[in-house]
């Protein structure tokens, strides 16, 4: 059985929290006692009706605000696959811990207000789904009871959006009115609205198509964990452990290591300890080379015909996410999956308007949530490749020197 993990966001009061406690509600993926204590935490709050946001919204500060602060994580499943959902917040000020969520989703849901339509913090998260390159894109459009289960409203709220979707480059976007807090359309068909036949949001999910998401042609391993037992029977095993983030590896594969250079063959593949003769994208194996190279934690194996880029200059798109502003000149650690390295802002080139795309002149400092195309110099080489070409090896995040606080992602150009 599969896994999607998908991501909900939207504005403020879009319903993004409501809706996920409906989906695990509705679906019977709430355990008795988690139902018990929301129950006790809605009275008061809600005339003695069950108020499902708080399944998802655990903060105290959440709950007294009723608002969503950071990402929360639920997990449920059905007869047909398993979920992983992130709630993310609407506010602008957590904007940042939308990115942590969705930097690994397979799908979104964006959420819109029918009474609202398309809001700025609406654009802001679909331009994020597009630089992510999510894969697929659910817009839920709801509280359709406050527009009377207007079909009208739907579809010009849908020709609205396609518009911002045109511009993105987002394929495969599909739309569905629903009411979050009744349950119409999240897993039972909805009767106030009769002229929408496709089905439910939970069908969208269970049907959503993810083998093609998985890139299979372009092999990029990099090494978390070098395995060396030195007992008395492994004493020459130098393994290489990892997942591979695409592609596919057999035994007797020539590869190389980047960003040496050096060559050598795959002597063996190990899963689980046991010796297979292939590997490929999102499966965690062990490697071993019939050489004795260096190889260290963040070197990148691939296949000599088909290589990333290794560079210790490049542009970037950076998404800030500090409260503290971004200038040329900072210093920081780039993050590119288990490879940590020493960087320095040299350039940044514009700014890119959330509402229009359009490139606009840097005057100051970066602020919090702003879009910037940059260029960083890297203390050493790193091997990467294009965000567009290849999402695996193609983002990495920016921490603060101190390693702790996560300044901005990072995509490459």
């Amino acid at each position: 059985m599969d896994i999607l993990r998908f991501i909900t966001a939207g504005s403020v009061d879009d319903g993004k929290s409501t809706l996920i406690g409906r989906l695990l509600y509705d679906s019977k993926s709430i355990l008795a006692d988690q139902l018990e204590a929301v129950e006790r935490s809605s009275k008061g709050r809600t005339g003695g009706e069950i108020d499902l946001a708080l399944l998802t919204d655990g903060l105290r500060a959440e709950r007294e605000q009723g608002i969503t602060i950071d990402v929360a994580y639920r997990y449920f499943s059905t007869p047909v696959r398993k979920f992983i959902i992130a709630d993310a917040p609407g506010h602008i000020q957590y904007t940042r811990n939308m990115i942590t969520g969705a930097s690994h989703a397979d799908a979104i849901i964006i959420l819109i207000d029918a009474r609202q339509g398309v809001l700025e913090q609406t654009r802001r998260h679909s331009i994020i789904a597009s630089m992510l390159r999510i894969g697929h894109v659910i817009v839920a459009i709801n509280k359709m009871d406050l527009v009377d289960f207007s079909e009208a409203r739907f579809n010009e709220i849908q020709q609205e959006y396609l518009g911002v979707a045109s511009s993105l480059g987002m394929k495969d976007i599909r739309f569905i009115p629903i009411c979050a807090l009744s349950g119409d359309n999240i897993v039972d068909p909805s009767e106030r609205m009769p002229w929408y036949v496709e089905g439910t949001l939970l069908n969208m999910l269970e049907k959503l198509e993810l083998s093609g998401d998985t890139n299979l042609e372009h092999p990029r391993f990099q090494v978390q964990y070098v395995i060396r037992p030195q007992t008395a029977e492994l004493h020459d095993y130098r393994g290489y452990a990892g997942r591979i983030a695409s592609g596919v590896y057999r035994r007797g594969d020539q590869v190389r290591v980047l960003p040496s250079g050096r060559e050598s063959r795959i002597e063996r593949i190990e899963i689980a300890g046991v010796e297979v003769e292939e590997a490929f994208a999102s499966q965690s194996v062990v490697m071993l080379l019939t050489d004795d190279l260096d190889i260290s934690r963040g070197d990148l194996i691939v296949h000599p015909d088909d290589l990333p880029f290794v560079s210790q200059e490049t542009d970037v798109l950076l998404c800030w996410l500090d409260e503290r502003p971004l200038s040329v000149g900072n210093k920081y650690m780039l993050q590119h999956n288990s490879r940590l390295v020493r960087v320095v802002v040299r350039e940044i080139s514009h700014r890119i308007d959330v509402n229009t795309l359009e490139h606009q002149p840097v005057e100051g400092a970066v602020r919090l949530n702003e879009v910037v195309q940059a260029r960083l110099k890297m203390a050493s080489p790193l091997a990467f490749d294009a965000y567009e070409d290849l999402r695996a090896t193609g983002h990495a995040i920016l921490v603060d020197e101190t390693g702790h606080s996560t300044v901005a992602a990072v995509m490459f150009q």
